[in-house]
């Protein structure tokens, strides 16, 4: 939890200076590469974004399973194995639970969650977090509802461990 609040409170700061129209130079000189294998809008372009904003560069790979070597055989720990070569920091998404931890295990380079399977998807969770605290003050003690398919819903997973974690009560709300 004293690693979750210390991400929160750094976005804190770093919301803070983008407000007042300051660019930041956090990652001047890197590369982030993007690599998903599954459709994405927000959070692929909501990482792109974020590096341009801290000053470096964006590779973006979408449709991976389609336009990459993947398509030829190439396995998930071949790619990042490769991809470390131009990148400093890797963000995935793949359909497959544990596939990110998968790919950090092969790689040198630190591998970034956008989500696997219906496993996970921490930084969702991480700003869901930030937003319950930013508006409402708190987590810990906060009811909040989680609506929608309960069972395959990646970011509804990881945010029920994040909002236990924290001692929030938890009220599921999903279709039949």
């Amino acid at each position: 939890n004293e690693e979750i609040e210390a991400v929160l409170d750094l976005a804190d700061e770093m919301n803070s200076s983008l407000e007042e129209g300051r660019r930041l130079h956090l990652c001047e000189g890197k590369e982030l590469y993007t690599l998903f294998y599954e459709p994405s809008t927000r959070t692929r372009s909501s990482f792109e974004t974020a590096m341009h904003r801290l000053g470096g560069t964006v590779v973006s790979h979408a449709e991976a399973q389609v336009t990459s070597s993947v398509a030829k055989g190439e396995t998930i720990a071949d790619t990042v194995r490769v991809l470390e070569k131009y990148a400093d920091i890797v963000v995935m998404r793949h359909p497959l639970d544990g596939s990110t931890k998968l790919a950090a295990e092969h790689c040198s380079v630190p591998i970034i969650s956008g989500g696997d399977g219906a496993h996970e998807h921490p930084t969702q969770t991480l700003l869901d977090l930030y937003t319950i605290r930013k508006e409402k003050g708190a987590i810990k003690g906060k009811n909040v509802a989680l609506c929608g398919d309960l069972r395959h819903g990646r970011t509804v997973h990881s945010l029920a461990i994040g909002l236990a974690r924290f001692e929030a009560e938890i009220t599921c709300i999903a279709p039949p």
